[in-house]
């Protein structure tokens, strides 16, 4: 936007004079003005609006911009207080290079449509690369299916089989059931058995009651979310989005 010098017209001006004795006196507005003086104001702003809507749309404008930098101000400052708990618990499974110059977090639902169609994405992404940590937080929100499965991804984990089972998880179209978790955990060298067992641990419910509050302190509330470097974005992303954002964190740690 390009802001365009112009003359203030008189109900502007107006408002403008009266503007420094609203700040100084601690009276309110209707002790300020008479009746007869607040009707002419409301008249020449009215009068003005009229004649200008565009003013409405480029206030609107205005504010938008403001409310975004606002809260991506919010954000920066949530991912900073928070920076511990998002790149570095240790309950969360660790993908691509885990020496990598540059982080990217998702948080992801196994039952979330568009977590499913943007994983083989983030991991092409990240394989391409070759110099990507890839923290991946469970965040199951979409019912007791979304729980089980998380818990016997996580308990997959232990037995150091997260990626394979984790990406049959993904790829997976049907209702995550005991049956069917316990079919993929077979299908990929595990013990259906051992793995239900762990999946009701302690441990697991630690790690996704933490997830849980991380996404509340970050405003997520929804999957999947992505956080790379000091950007939080919620909803899909396609790979050219999540490349640019990897090249613009390390051309800001380069500076």
């Amino acid at each position: 936007m390009v802001c365009v010098p112009f003359r203030l017209p008189r109900a502007l001006m107006l408002l403008a004079g009266f503007a420094p004795l609203l700040v100084a006196a601690p009276a309110s507005a209707a002790e300020t003005f008479n009746d007869a003086q607040r009707a002419e104001i409301k008249s020449l702003v009215r009068e003005y609006l009229v004649e200008h809507p565009e003013v409405i749309a480029e206030a609107i404008d205005v504010l938008r911009e403001r409310q975004q930098k606002e809260e991506m101000e919010r954000n920066k400052s949530a991912l900073k207080s928070n920076s511990d708990a998002l790149f570095h618990s240790k309950g969360d499974p660790v993908l691509g290079n885990p020496d990598g110059d540059v982080t990217v977090v998702e948080f992801f639902d196994y039952r979330c449509g568009y977590c499913k169609a943007v994983a083989p994405h983030v991991m092409d992404v990240i394989k391409g690369d070759g110099k990507v940590r890839l923290v991946l937080k469970e965040l199951p929100i979409l019912g007791p299916d979304s729980i089980m499965a998380a818990r016997w991804s996580l308990a997959a984990r232990k037995e150091k089989a997260y990626q394979p089972f984790h990406t049959a998880m993904m790829k997976y179209k049907g209702t995550y059931t005991a049956e069917s978790l316990g079919k993929m955990a077979e299908e990929n060298g595990l013990d259906a058995k051992k793995i239900a067992a762990a999946a009701d641990s302690d441990e697991i419910s630690q790690i996704l009651k933490a997830n849980m509050q991380l996404a509340r302190e970050l405003g997520i509330n929804g999957t999947p979310a992505f956080v790379v470097g000091d950007h939080l974005v919620p909803g899909a992303m396609g790979p050219d989005d999540l490349k640019e954002l990897i090249a613009d964190v390390r051309e800001n740690k380069a500076k």
